[in-house]
């Protein structure tokens, strides 16, 4: 019977449940001890214990699953460790992290997220404040339209969807070059405008390449062809010129949660101050610019700080697209990604504790930065 596997999990679980109501009240009996040490009423130090038997189970999770694992990874980003060597890890100081300086692959991922971040994050708070705005006019069917863009967050970045993504970005079957394709034939105005949105992403993409490599040989090519042919469309996931587009293009998909955010900075503006524009003789664009606008600028910057750690962190979209076509990757490769391969499919350790390292440090002093300049412009 100990060989059943359904019996294993159910004594896992026995184990499990019965280490949380230990530790809570293990931690509440603690709690009661030092709040009756620094001379807690009889009352305070029910309520201390009760307060902290509630929350124990998430505190004792926390230290298991967070600040253990993160002691064990900062003690491991200083060693030479794999797993499948069978060995302890061995102790190099500093060495992963001046391999990371000379790292070539490190410096595209750096290189790849630094253009998510710099074209991506500015669409994303520009989409999700156009929809915003739209959505505030109070017009019929709102709430329709409200679940419509609000959809894909609560879809996420899952593997289903990101694979009808996959199949929808194909570059000739795929429905998105389907509508692109019929709007250039329709109207020929549209064709102009989409060739010369390939051809300015295309120099951008391979600026950032030759950034990732040193060479500037496909900029040049790029720049030398000029505007593409008039029947050309993105080639979304089969081209390492398209390869990060194709992400911010998600990115820009699941903007429905900053949508939401400008949307309640919106609501909360005083109508007494548009009725007043309105006496003055102010027109559309002048009861946004000068009036919403400043009143948004704190909304701005919570999207922003979240939208930037998001940025950061980007995964999903890479792997789900990309891992199996393994040319493209160092096109699309974000540091989040390049971390996951050297951890767990080279199966170095130490050296990918380093770059989760690396990559909290840039996250807390950029977001540091943010908010040292947040003064200047927020209201």
């Amino acid at each position: 019977m100990m060989q059943n596997p359904y019996f294993e999990v159910l004594i896992y679980a026995f184990i499990t449940v019965l280490f949380i109501i230990i530790a809570s009240f293990g931690l509440g009996t603690l709690a009661r001890t030092i709040a009756k040490w620094v001379g807690a009423s009889k009352r305070k130090q029910e309520d201390t214990f009760a307060g902290y038997l509630f929350a124990a189970p998430w505190i004792v999770g926390f230290l298991i699953f967070v600040i253990i694992p993160l002691g064990y990874s900062l003690y491991w980003s200083f060693t030479d460790y794999r797993v499948t060597e069978n060995a302890p890890p061995n102790w190099i100081g500093l060495d992963n992290y001046v391999q990371l300086f000379s790292d070539t692959g490190f410096r595209s991922s750096i290189v790849n997220t630094l253009f998510l971040t710099a074209i991506g994050l500015p669409l994303m708070i520009g989409a999700a404040l156009f929809l915003a705005v739209l959505l505030n006019q109070k017009t019929r069917g709102e709430h329709v339209f409200r679940m419509a863009f609000y959809l894909p967050v609560i879809l996420g970045f899952n593997t289903a969807v990101l694979l009808s993504w996959r199949l929808m970005l194909n570059t000739g079957t795929g429905i998105i070059n389907q509508i692109i394709r019929a709007f250039s034939n329709a109207f020929p105005p549209f064709s102009y405008l989409n060739r010369g949105v390939i051809f300015i992403q295309e120099l951008i993409s391979a600026f950032f390449l030759g950034m990732s490599s040193g060479k500037f040989n496909l900029l040049n090519r790029v720049w030398e062809a000029g505007l593409p042919a008039a029947n050309r469309v993105p080639m979304w996931v089969e081209n390492p010129l398209w390869t990060k587009m194709s992400v911010v293009l998600l990115m820009v998909w699941g903007c429905g949660a900053m949508m939401l955010i400008f949307l309640a900075g919106l609501n909360n503006i005083p109508r007494e101050l548009h009725d007043a524009a309105d006496v003055d003789g102010a027109n559309s664009w002048q009861h946004f610019w000068k009036i919403s606008f400043p009143l948004l600028t704190p909304y701005i910057f919570y999207n922003l700080v979240v939208g930037l750690i998001a940025c950061l962190q980007i995964f999903e979209p890479i792997y789900v697209l990309y891992r199996d076509n393994q040319p493209l990757v160092p096109s699309a490769i974000s540091m989040v990604y390049y971390l996951w391969q050297q951890s767990f499919r080279n199966f170095e350790i130490g050296y990918g504790s380093a770059i989760s390292w690396l990559i909290l440090l840039l996250i807390l002093a950029v977001t540091a930065i943010q908010f040292m300049m947040q003064k200047r412009w927020v209201n």
